[in-house]
């Protein structure tokens, strides 16, 4: 019998894998691929919050993001403190509020993500707004490059930097907080990182390299579900195997292409 929930399920996470890639390769770019990995600890309280009152986790995650920027963005401006200080106090006090309103049975699902229990509705939402994020990026894609070189470059031709790293940053937000339904909260800087990384290192032009990560990180989250349905395993830790293990062959192909 075809489980049609299960379908969904695997498009849906397909969808967030492409646009995570996606928006992976601009933060490879500027050096910010880590930044997943911090914002993902600060989706935690919001994840714990959201699963003991029942709500989507998603909403909660993203709740929480802003809530700790905001944070962290209050907290500079008062003690002048360095950035790297600020985000250390503010990650470590997400965690301990994490693990005091978490529920003990589902750590796992806060930590590596349950895509089992994705509603079609709440599915179906996930990939209008992955879609809705890939135009978005994709038109300013060309500016934010240009102001990773140099933003005064940009700035004289009329490029609104503010603005589009405004949009950039709640963009990474919103990736994040959907990838927390699928890879959980500890492992959302592999999902944006590892496809743009399989991408640079094969690709020989921009194009290529955007839309091969957009590839990468689609396939891995593919083949990851496919796995799951398969074995039940967990699908967070799977689709990360397989990122990875795309990237090791793309290091193979590149070899041997040489």
């Amino acid at each position: 019998m075809i489980n049609f929930h299960m379908i969904f399920a695997l498009v849906m996470a397909t969808f967030v894998g492409g646009i995570a890639g996606y928006i992976g390769s601009l933060m490879v770019t500027k050096r910010m691929a880590l930044m997943g990995g911090a914002l993902g600890h600060l989706t935690m309280p919001g994840i714990a919050l959201a699963l003991f009152f029942n709500i989507d986790v998603s909403l909660g995650a993203l709740g929480s993001l802003f809530f700790g920027i905001v944070l962290i963005w209050l907290f500079e401006r008062k003690t002048h403190l360095p950035f790297e200080a600020l985000t250390a106090v503010v990650f470590a006090s997400s965690l301990a509020v994490t693990f005091l309103f978490l529920p003990q049975e589902k750590t796992a699902q806060a930590l590596i993500g349950d895509i089992s229990q994705v509603s079609f509705r709440m599915a179906a939402i996930t990939i209008i707004l992955s879609v809705g994020l890939y135009f978005l990026i994709k038109k300013i894609y060309s500016g934010l490059i240009l102001m990773s070189v140099s933003s005064d470059i940009a700035s004289s031709l009329r490029i609104r930097v503010k603005r589009y790293n405004l949009i950039y940053l709640m963009s990474i937000a919103l990736v994040i907080a959907l990838g927390v339904k699928i890879v959980g909260g500890l492992m959302t800087a592999a999902l944006v990182a590892i496809p743009a990384c399989t991408s640079k290192y094969i690709s020989k032009s921009l194009l290529q390299y955007s839309y091969g990560s957009m590839l990468f990180g689609g396939l891995s989250c593919f083949l990851g579900m496919l796995i799951f349905m398969a074995t039940n395993i967990p699908a967070g830790p799977l689709i990360i195997i397989c990122s990875s293990l795309l990237f090791l062959c793309s290091l193979l192909f590149k070899n041997r292409a040489c």
